[in-house]
């Protein structure tokens, strides 16, 4: 049978593309749901603060309850395990005093985290026949009580970089001008961004200029990345630059929930691409006065650095090769 139309134009192409297509959208669906299906805490970092003797105790037994969920340290006062829940290095704690169990969580942090904590302390306050206090200690917005915003809006904010680059490689020529116009478009999408989250939409507390800074941060992350990514491959890095914002970077940002909750290693991955990295970055600012941004900082300045060498690379490069091509030919 032939694999031709009566046009004499193959089907083939017809195949490839609805197979490509189908293998396209199936990627995703694994990329996008694989984590959520998989969501559970995972070594995630709290603190007990109890009398000596019962915190081993606590430790041991919320161990037998969720084997490997909890990553626990000892904090020697209440106002000691705030200031860790504060400076990011814990996401809660259980405090157990005369009068019972506190539970100390901060929903800014993670509102799902923040849920789970609660349950377990009123689940383990319940064995007891008490009910457990529950305190925010670094709540989110009162217009967005469940920072729905946030996990919703750094999706954008990675994508508008990604669009940035993509758009700068198609309608801009010249290293200078191609760097120009993604600085420009980082530093207005950054304010024009930050304006809606913080003012509209309510979603951000703290220094307006200091998340939009972090937001600028990671637009030219994400911008730089995908420009030099596709002076280096051409339009297959394009495509690359696909892969690491969209198809790994936004479902492993961890930012609907945690890095803690994905499964390992895939949560340590996220906060190693520009989505994670600038979702850790505007939740450290925004709510907990930039505590704990050296790394994700870094990270986005590393990609931004990444893709202004590659861009500069490439920009010597095609300087060269028109310089060879404008030499004169000597007879010989």
């Amino acid at each position: 049978m032939s694999a031709t139309s009566d046009t004499g134009q193959s089907w083939r192409p017809v195949v490839g593309l609805a197979l490509g297509l189908a293998l396209l959208v199936s990627t995703m669906l694994v990329a996008f749901g694989l984590p959520a299906v998989n969501s559970a805490p995972r070594d995630l970092p709290i603190a007990v603060v109890a009398p000596a003797g019962t915190a081993d105790q606590m430790i041991g037994a919320l161990e037998a309850a969720q084997p490997g969920a909890f990553d626990v340290a000892v904090a020697a006062s209440q106002e000691e395990a705030e200031a860790m829940i504060r400076e990011r290095e814990v996401y809660g704690a259980f405090i157990l005093g005369a009068d019972g169990l506190e539970v100390d969580v901060a929903s800014a942090a993670s509102p799902t985290v923040s849920a789970l904590l609660t349950q377990v302390g009123q689940a383990a306050a319940a064995q007891q026949g008490s009910v457990a206090t529950v305190s925010d200690v670094v709540p989110t917005t009162e217009d967005d009580p469940r920072g729905i915003g946030l996990s919703a809006g750094a999706l954008p904010i990675a994508l508008g970089g990604f669009i940035a680059g993509v758009a700068t490689t198609l309608l801009i020529s010249g290293t200078g001008r191609r760097l120009a116009a993604i600085g420009g478009f980082a530093v207005v999408g950054g304010l024009a961004m930050t304006s809606i989250l913080h003012f509209w939409f309510g979603t951000l507390a703290g220094s307006f200029w200091a998340t939009a800074a972090a937001a600028t941060l990671g637009i030219l992350a994400t911008g730089l990345t995908v420009l030099g990514l596709e002076s280096l491959l051409g339009r297959p890095g394009i495509g690359v630059g696909a892969l690491l914002v969209v198809f790994l970077g936004n479902p492993l940002s961890g930012l609907t929930s945690a890095p803690e909750m994905l499964p390992q290693p895939w949560g340590v991955i996220g906060q190693l691409l520009p989505p994670g990295a600038t979702g850790t970055l505007l939740r450290n600012v925004a709510f907990f006065d930039g505590a704990a941004i050296a790394q994700p900082v870094l990270v986005l300045a590393g990609w931004a650095a990444l893709g202004a060498l590659l861009l500069g690379l490439s920009g010597l490069r095609a300087r060269r090769v028109s310089a060879a091509e404008a030499e004169p030919v000597v007879a010989a």
